[in-house]
């Protein structure tokens, strides 16, 4: 083991950073690209778990505004996000790095239902566990899902993989001015209305001590570095 910083570790992805150069579905590219980042990180010794959104098949926000029931909505998402669990899976696998995936809601065929005791077990055994269909809930994001999961399996730290570099002023695809800015509190993200993860993911951060460092997935090694101490992205916290 290399002299860790964090050695447990909540991985956030966001189904977006799945679709590569496209607009929707899942670029293989990507996935192989993401399975390679996380065995880079998994070979320090640490332990790592996964929450990924699901925006790159269907977002369930989207879909309640154009006429579907939100819980209905929101179901659909968790489903999409089991579907990007298993691509990574599958990935991750052939790259030689053992891994699980958990679902909320429980798919026998194709996941392990979520047990917290047996997700820590597979950390221990160093096994990667995906935590898919959210928190199994209807109205709460996967920002929230990474955030709770993070707490029962006592991670260190949540690192937020995205396509930007860090956290922004404001939107910096939307705003060429948008300023990065390189360490901030929880409350100070709450009270700016800045955008990292939603309120209820960030305040059970900030209850919780939990700190975030959010980077760019496409930044090469990062996830690694990041574990090991560098300075990378934006940090979230005390």
């Amino acid at each position: 083991m290399e002299n860790l910083k964090y050695k447990r570790l909540m991985l956030k992805l966001s189904g977006e950073a799945l679709i590569g150069d496209g607009s929707y579905g899942i670029s293989q590219e990507m996935v192989i690209y993401a399975a390679q980042e996380i065995k880079s990180a998994y070979e320090t010794g640490a332990q790592i778990a996964v929450v990924i959104g699901g925006g790159n098949i269907f977002r369930g926000v989207e879909a309640s505004v154009k006429g579907i029931d939100r819980a209905t909505a929101d179901y659909m998402g968790m489903l999409a996000t089991v579907i990007n669990a298993l691509a990574l899976q599958n990935s991750l696998e052939k790259t030689g790095v053992p891994t699980r995936v958990q679902s909320a809601i429980e798919m026998r065929e194709l996941a392990e239902p979520y047990i917290r005791r047996k997700a820590m077990r597979h950390l221990e055994k160093n096994r990667v566990v995906i935590f898919a269909a959210g928190t199994g809930n209807p109205y709460f994001t996967t920002d929230t899902a990474a955030a709770l999961r993070a707490m029962e399996i006592d991670a260190d730290v949540i690192f937020k993989a995205t396509k930007v570099d860090g956290v922004y002023t404001k939107d910096p695809v939307k705003n060429p001015d948008a300023v990065m800015i390189e360490h901030i509190t929880h409350g100070d993200v709450l009270k700016q209305g800045i955008s990292v993860m939603d309120s209820t993911a960030i305040t059970l951060c900030m209850d919780n001590n939990l700190p975030i460092i959010v980077f760019n997935l496409k930044n090469k090694g990062a996830i690694k570095r990041a574990l090991l101490g560098e300075k990378v992205g934006s940090f979230v916290g005390g």
